[in-house]
């Protein structure tokens, strides 16, 4: 099977309107943007997107929510992105809040198979309204479906045209829990190797959870929020 593709818009040709897509990344580490760009221009509409966070203001996922592609996020972090915000704020896009640790672990229960769990983790607060709460040894704990997706847009570091990934430091948060638990994981990498060139024991998404894999064309490292100490 030939999993590599020309590029994102060519990866990203058949994500319907209406789509369930997880995207990677941690604020900006990690992030699909060539992906993000591609589906902003291929323009399906009512989508419905898992990210821990929608960027900020300028930079990832602030693309579609700009052209109104969004109808609903689950995330768990607003902050750095106005758009989000005033989005939000007016009712515009449905939002999910999600405790960031309980998310990942939805993410990670649904690559799993694991269609619900209990944690404590949100037990008393708005977070469990609606949900069933149960007592296990004295302490309650609050149940969580699992998330499944029909696409998964990650970034990696390096993979090979078997779709074999490795990624760098903040950019496995999200990226290889996403690219287990949807039907279609399409993977957007820095460098694009030949089988053989990974090392094994480094790779940290197995070519089995990968259906298409393209290089990006120009890659970008953005800071979210740059911060320096003062020096002497």
């Amino acid at each position: 099977m030939n999993k590599v593709f020309p590029d994102a818009r060519a990866a990203c040709a058949d994500i319907p309107s209406g789509a369930r897509l997880f995207v990677g990344g941690f604020g900006l580490c990690g992030v699909p943007e060539e992906c993000i760009f591609a589906l902003r221009d291929l323009g399906p509409r009512e989508l419905t997107i898992v990210s821990n966070n929608a960027g900020t203001t300028e930079h990832g996922l602030v693309h579609l929510l700009k052209n109104h592609q969004v109808r609903k996020m689950i995330s768990s972090y607003v902050g750095e992105n106005q758009v989000f915000e005033q989005q939000m704020l007016a009712g515009e896009i449905e939002v999910e809040l999600t405790p960031q640790g309980t998310m990942s672990e939805r993410i990670r229960a649904g690559g799993a198979g694991i269609p619900a769990f209990f944690t404590a983790t949100g037990v008393g607060t708005m977070v469990a309204e609606g949900k069933e709460v149960r007592e296990f040894d004295g302490r309650r704990f609050v149940l969580e479906r699992g998330l499944t997706g029909d696409f998964a847009l990650v970034k990696a570091w390096k993979g090979d045209r078997l779709g074999n990934l490795v990624y760098r430091k903040t950019a496995r948060n999200f990226n290889p829990m996403m690219a287990m638990a949807a039907t279609t994981t399409i993977a957007e990498v820095e460098h694009l190797v030949e089988p053989g060139e990974l090392d094994p024991d480094l790779v940290h998404t197995p070519a089995i959870f990968v259906q298409r894999i393209f290089q990006a064309n120009a890659p970008s490292h953005f800071i979210e929020r740059r911060t320096v100490r003062k020096r002497p």
